[in-house]
């Protein structure tokens, strides 16, 4: 107990005056504090604050399926240990989210207390020094008592908690053991640190079995192709088999990323997706090409740490949308054609620029047609320029099109669907001889570009009816990302709001009703009708008080709205204390997409008393 004592002396000395006594704390513990300062954690932070939704959360537990199955049956051999010693086990995901809690009955319901429950994300920056956040942050097991924790919610906890590595290095996630600080034992961290051993083992083992499945299934894709190289890579992207040509150019093929053999001077020319009975993708086999231009007889692969997927739009947290963004980062290591679908306003633009500035190609330009706002008569010199004197009202110097002016760089065609039948003859030429002649002149050019091509229409469906060639679609049809709708990503909508803020830089305090209609709309303008929302929700707002009720109507109207909507209480002064509360409600409603009876439990508080809050800090 004295030594508890000591701890919270350390603790508070340490939160009041910024003052450490590094010999009471170990090195672990004392980097973490440190990090938990400089981050503006809340020291006096009760319970945690940032839970998944339930949607959310049984999408976490698909993600890490394989994960969760394996833990779970470790983990189930200890049941009896956990029920006697009052403590309980956790599964956390590699971001800190828990997955699964076993254990203890009493434990359990102490630890809903804090939210230490399934959803809660426990890292450092969210609930400050915890065993799962500081086991994610450092990478090794590690054990915290009592007032070793940073925020007082974990307090009266001891935890002990692990990485869980694959083959790769990769993390995979986290086992934790965590129990009232009464019932602690020194074994812990050597109990937790044994069982996520065995997992790693049996992961192993697992994995290993479907390497050697997913090897299987391209047999017959390779044999299809016996002169061309090639790679077999599981759902990470890393290689698990190679011909030997691959084999012989690089002895340490087995485990490398694809995107590092892919940097050495290969492109794909043909891929096929491994898939499980359930249609679930386990891995790609791969069909190479050593690209002309950077063929060595012998090269040498140099490891560097991978540098961030550069996107200047907003990804959120929606897998579905993170798919896409790995796939745009997946092929922008190739010069492979692209084929981007989706809706008008989702941002197919933005994936092409995505592919093009993380590509080898981001030093040339990036051209964008949009093959639909150029006239018919117009659209071959505006494509293929013209040489001078070409024909009446040609320019003196002659004129570079699109082709040329894409040279070394990306030509992005945007509403490809739109080509009329003649144009698509002409371009197909141009990707097969990656030559061009400009109107009025006899002398080829060559040219050297990347063709990423995108429409909101289906191309196949234009095949089948006669108006778009097939050759052509099967030349722009490599690599197929769909870009989703707002509807379909309606979790990012408040990153988009926050988004808009910072670059607008203003801050918008939206109404509960208004957060729940755009959470609610089916958004047919998608991504560039939000911005107009909030585009006039910033312009309303420093007009007149009452802009924020006359915006509502408006959204109401034009929107098809069915609820009510009250007039928002304008309160312009607040103390600190309600200061706090209103930051708080505010981010308990962003977590739960606006809805207030899920922001009410989120803060452990009645929902009768929210709403009163509500009302009264100019919320409802």
């Amino acid at each position: 107990m004295t030594t508890t004592k000591c701890y919270l002396n350390t603790w508070k000395r340490f939160v009041h005056e910024g003052v450490l006594d590094s010999a009471r704390l170990n090195k672990r513990v004392i980097e973490s504090w440190y990090r938990c300062k400089q981050g503006e954690v809340n020291p006096y932070l009760t319970k945690g604050h940032y839970l998944l939704s339930n949607e959310q959360l049984q999408r976490q537990k698909v993600k890490y399926a394989q994960l969760l199955e394996v833990a779970s049956s470790h983990l189930a051999h200890i049941d009896p240990i956990l029920q006697q010693s009052g403590m309980m086990a956790l599964v956390i995901d590699p971001e800190g989210v828990v997955l699964s809690i076993r254990g203890h009955r009493g434990t359990v319901y102490e630890a809903e207390k804090i939210n230490f429950v399934e959803g809660a994300c426990w890292t450092e920056d969210k609930v400050g020094t915890n065993a799962i956040g500081t086991a994610l942050q450092t990478g090794e097991a590690v054990m915290i008592n009592g007032t070793e924790h940073f925020s007082v919610a974990s307090h009266r906890w001891s935890c002990s908690a692990t990485p869980i590595y694959d083959q790769n290095k990769q993390l995979l996630g986290i086992i934790d053991i965590s129990c009232p600080l009464e019932q602690s034992h020194p074994l812990m961290l050597g109990t937790v640190t044994s069982i996520a051993y065995m997992i790693e083992q049996e992961l192993n083992i697992v994995n290993h079995e479907q390497d050697i499945s997913i090897f299987e299934q391209a047999i017959d894709f390779i044999e299809m192709n016996p002169d061309v190289p090639f790679v077999v890579c599981n759902d990470q992207g890393f290689i698990i088999s190679a011909s030997r040509i691959i084999r012989e150019k690089n002895p340490q093929y087995s485990n490398m990323k694809i995107e590092d053999l892919l940097s050495s001077g290969y492109n794909i020319q043909k891929q096929k997706p491994i898939l499980s009975k359930k249609q679930k993708k386990l891995g790609t086999c791969l069909l190479l090409s050593e690209a002309k231009v950077r063929q060595h007889r012998h090269f040498q692969i140099v490891h560097k740490e991978e540098e961030p997927f550069q996107f200047q739009g907003v990804i959120g947290t929606s897998e579905v949308f993170i798919n896409t963004i790995e796939k745009a980062k997946l092929v922008s290591k190739t010069d492979s054609s692209v084929y981007i679908l989706g809706e008008t306003g989702t941002g197919k633009e933005l994936i092409a620029r995505a592919i093009h500035e993380n590509s080898s190609r981001k030093n040339g330009p990036f051209i964008a047609v949009n093959c639909g706002a150029i006239p018919k008569d117009l659209m071959e010199s505006e494509l293929f320029g013209y040489v001078e004197g070409a024909f009446t009202g040609a320019k003196r110097q002659g004129y570079k099109g699109k082709f040329e002016q894409a040279n070394h760089g990306t030509l992005f065609l945007d509403e490809i669907g739109e080509m009329p039948p003649a144009m698509q003859v002409a371009i197909l030429r141009v990707l097969q001889e990656r030559k061009v002649i400009p109107i009025g002149g006899t002398k080829e050019v060559p040219i050297d570009i990347r063709i990423i091509a995108a429409t909101h229409r289906d191309l196949f469906q234009l095949v089948k009816e006669g108006t778009f060639r097939q050759d052509l679609y099967y030349r722009l049809h490599v690599f197929p990302i769909h870009v989703p709708t707002l509807k379909e990503r309606r979790e990012d909508i408040p990153a988009f709001i926050h988004y808009f803020c910072q670059t607008n830089n203003c801050h918008l305090d939206l109404p509960v009703q208004l957060l729940e209609q755009l959470q609610s709309y089916d958004w047919p303008g998608n991504i560039r009708e939000l911005m107009n929302i909030l585009e006039n929700l910033k312009i309303s707002a420093g007009a007149n008080s009452n802009s924020i009720v006359e915006l509502l109507s408006l959204f109401k109207g034009n929107h098809h709205s069915n609820s009510d909507i009250e007039t928002p209480v304008q309160v312009t002064k607040y103390n600190t204390r309600e200061k706090i509360q209103r930051e708080m409600m505010i981010e308990a409603l962003q977590k739960t997409c606006g809805n207030a009876s899920a922001a009410a439990k989120l803060l452990g508080i009645p929902r009768s008393t929210f709403y009163r809050r509500a009302k009264k800090l100019g919320l409802s």
